[in-house]
């Protein structure tokens, strides 16, 4: 009965953590296409200190989310990962409506700030999922979360490009405030801390937290970050070389296209490749989703139209959906039960990295080199990042997949 039970939970578990990271994202990112807009609103007179502030305020967030993931992790595996989502909840349904509120772009920026230091759902949601997710359903699990939290990222802006419109971006601050605070009443209601699945690594001697990070996860963390950027690097240039492919006055429109594709992609292959990884075990995903994205970068490198851009954009969108759920998984398997949170918060952090410089850098090599190196350049980042797994050490799949019963009851398996 018990076991029942704890089945029941983890996938209710999953279904409210899913809504919750969407509704989150959509709040950090719906500012995206209105940011200059309300910038200038806010006081901010020329071109130049219009895109200044908007880079700052968009990117206030996910540097303050970068250095806390690990904290909140960390007070996760102490106090339980519940409690994590409903502090990232309950915070960010208070300062989203704020942020509509601002009146300077000092404000603005300050404000931003606190939303990544208040915020986390979605990088608690996966900790909480990868802890309790059975180990051969843990990658199916973490690809529908990672579903959720790409829709998020995807609707945001759309959200962000129509509702003002609407009824006034105070307004749609509120409403998405209030989405928020349905996750948090639904995360409240349903979710529910249940022991961890023992991974394949052993406890922290004496039952405590180490500071050591479990052998293979510097790897592992290299492999996000490298990856992150490389996906991210060609966001700036994407308008510019659809206008070089043909787009002409329809370029933004070809590059909101291929950038939708991409996630949309990502959304529907997620949970497939995740079945891909419960069976074949996160190292062939890894290796696997690397090659394939480095050669769909290569070839986009090449493209002749904007038409054969979106389609790659697509293809590479499929190759690479299974990426970050089997990361996650891989790290997951290496670490005890007892610092889940604090190495799967570090994972977070590289993430942000990755999320931070690609586009900066991006936008450099694209001014320096043209359009087509950024492409070039991220394919062979890519593929470099696909010789670290080849050095991960080997974690007993047919132990991490064992019930929790079997385990506590035989001895471990080698």
């Amino acid at each position: 009965m018990d076991g029942d039970r704890a089945i029941g939970t983890w996938r209710v578990n999953l279904a409210v953590c899913a809504f919750g990271s969407f509704t989150t994202l959509v709040a950090m990112t719906m500012l995206v296409p209105l940011l200059p807009d309300f910038v200038r609103t806010l006081g901010a007179r020329s071109g130049t200190d219009v895109l200044r502030w908007s880079g700052c305020a968009y990117s206030a967030t996910f540097v303050t989310a970068a250095l806390t993931a690990p904290l909140w992790g960390a007070l996760g595996d102490r106090y339980g990962r519940r409690s994590m989502l409903l502090r990232a909840s309950l915070g960010m349904a208070v300062v989203t409506p704020l942020i509509g509120l601002s009146h300077t772009v000092w404000q603005l920026v300050a404000l931003r700030l606190l939303m990544g230091l208040m915020g986390g759902y979605s990088s608690g949601a996966t900790i909480l999922v990868a802890a309790q997710a059975p180990a051969e359903r843990r990658g199916w699990a973490l690809g529908v979360l990672s579903s959720g939290i790409l829709a998020g990222a995807v609707a945001g802006p759309l959200i962000g490009g129509v509702l003002p419109g609407l009824i006034g971006i105070g307004a749609t601050f509120v409403a998405s405030g209030a989405a928020i605070l349905a996750a948090f009443l639904a995360t409240a209601a349903f979710v529910r801390d249940v022991p961890d699945r023992v991974s394949a690594a052993p406890p922290s001697p004496g039952g405590t937290a180490s500071r050591r990070v479990p052998s293979g996860v510097p790897l592992l963390l290299a492999t996000t970050t490298l990856s992150t950027f490389a996906l991210m690097s060609a966001e700036p240039i994407i308008t510019v070389y659809a206008r070089e492919l043909g787009g002409g006055t329809h370029a933004a429109s070809w590059a909101g296209l291929a950038m939708a594709l991409s996630a949309a992609g990502s959304m529907v292959a997620a949970p497939r490749l995740g079945r891909v990884t419960d069976r074949w075990g996160p190292r062939a995903v890894i290796v696997g989703s690397l090659v394939v994205g480095a050669a769909l970068l290569a070839a986009q490198a090449a493209a002749t139209g904007v038409v054969m851009l979106c389609a790659l954009r697509l293809a590479a969108g499929i190759a690479l959906a299974g990426l970050t759920p089997a990361v996650a998984a891989a790290i997951r398997e290496r670490t005890p039960s007892d610092r889940v949170g604090r190495v799967l918060g570090l994972n977070v952090s590289a993430q942000y990295v990755g999320q931070i410089a690609g586009p900066v850098l991006g936008a450099e090599v694209g001014g320096a080199l043209g359009v087509r190196a950024v492409f070039g350049t991220t394919a062979v980042v890519l593929a470099v990042a696909a010789l670290a797994p080849a050095r991960f050490p080997r974690v007993t799949r047919r132990s991490a997949a064992a019930p929790d019963h079997e385990r506590s009851s035989s001895p471990t398996r080698r």
